[in-house]
């Protein structure tokens, strides 16, 4: 069938204006049109919802953006909008005015390919991380060979990777919405509770004080289960003297915070233990005067590597020492053996540090901040002690 003769019914909207204009937004859209010009696109079909949320303010669960290349606005128009009836209104509110707002009846892809048939045809570029194959498929049916459709990986992403003010101050909320939480749930103690008692807690502290939800999972691993980078927390009850890590985040105004800290549940823990804290420590204090704009992700990774693996215990410390933290709580960029040498860290990427050594069996400790990468420095937005640290 042609897509003409199947397009759905659409009510297109004249464009609104939100309260505070959407100027973040707005300049967002128009910094990635003019990206789309260096790309050779006409035009970037959006259906991540997270870079649908950061292009629009959008919050729903239903939506496509089609943002359209400088060159190409007088051929195929400004800016488009794509949601379902249920989000009229929501859209009317949030998305700023520099979007034309079309609620569709039936599918969004079809209906945004259907009217792209008619217009003249060109290059369109999408996420090839987030469109599927059926979609692809079903895109190429409707759009012919007037138009070419390019893969693109990490366009709206990238952008994403520099936080603004506005974003950073977000992010500066919500780590200190998850501190004040953790020090809320450690004035009960830790010893004798469950894991899986303390995660709950923790989180519903957090949604008591305002968060939307935790940013992911808590986790809550005592003496040998710490050694367990990813552990689930569960039944068992806490003990004394031992080590116990908490890893932790809020997402609160739509970001995401990330911390670790590793306390010792009684004076008794064993100077092995000391000893791999202050390691960790070390390690990580070594990574933050590190992270400035300029160095790879991979250059700051291997300054805080070093000092685990001169201290022999680089085999315990496997996974990378940070990563980036915005509105998902892992996006780019990386810090790690494995992240690109020739991508240098920018001033406003937001990311952590987290250094970690995992004794299979016997005990773990990852300490973490998150930061936000300045010109000549950083600026750490976590703010609670990193000295160990015991509660009982």
């Amino acid at each position: 069938m042609s897509g003409a003769a199947t397009r759905p019914a659409r009510a297109a909207s004249a464009p609104t204006e939100r309260p505070d204009g959407g100027a973040a937004e707005t300049a967002r859209a128009a910094k990635l049109a003019r990206r789309l010009e260096e790309l050779e696109l006409d035009a970037l079909l959006v259906d991540s919802l997270v870079d649908v949320r950061y292009l629009t303010g959008f919050t729903g669960s239903n939506a496509l953006v089609l943002l359209v290349a400088d060159a190409a606005r007088a051929r195929l128009g400004g800016h488009r909008f794509l949601s379902d009836f249920r989000y009229a209104t929501q859209s009317a509110e949030q998305v700023p005015g520099v979007f034309a707002r079309e609620i569709v009846q039936g599918e969004l892809i079809e209906e945004l390919a259907s009217a792209l048939a008619g217009d003249g045809g060109g290059r369109l570029g999408f996420e090839e991380a987030s469109v599927s194959v059926k979609c692809h498929r079903r895109l190429a049916e409707l759009l012919g060979r007037d138009w070419e459709l390019v893969p693109c990986a990490g366009v709206v992403a990238g952008a994403r990777a520099v936080k603004d003010a506005e974003e950073v101050a977000r992010i500066r909320a919500a780590s200190e919405l998850a501190d004040e939480a953790l020090r809320t749930l450690l004035e009960a103690g830790l010893v004798g509770r469950s894991e899986r008692e303390v995660a709950i807690e923790l989180e519903l502290c957090m949604r008591r004080l305002g968060a939307q939800a935790p940013s992911f999972p808590s986790i809550v691993a005592a003496g040998p289960r710490g050694a367990l980078p990813h552990a689930e927390a569960s039944d068992e009850r806490i003990p004394a003297d031992v080590l116990v890590t908490i890893d932790w985040g809020a997402l609160h105004e739509g970001y995401c915070s990330d911390c670790t800290r590793t306390y010792a549940t009684g004076e008794g823990v064993s100077a092995r233990a000391r000893e791999i804290y202050e390691l960790v420590l070390r390690a990580q204090q070594r990574g933050l005067d590190a992270l400035r704009a300029g160095p790879s992700g991979r250059e700051v990774d291997a300054r805080a590597r070093e000092v685990i693996e001169q201290a022999g215990q680089g085999e315990h410390f496997g996974h990378g020492l940070g990563h980036g933290v915005g509105m998902e709580i892992h996006e780019a960029p990386r810090l790690a053996r494995t992240a690109p040498e020739d991508q240098p860290l920018r001033a406003g990427n937001v990311v952590t540090v987290e250094p970690g050594v995992y004794l299979p069996g016997v005990l773990g400790v990852r300490i973490e901040e998150l930061a936000v990468v300045r010109e000549g420095g950083c600026e750490v937005l976590t703010g609670l002690p990193r000295e160990l640290t015991v509660v009982s």
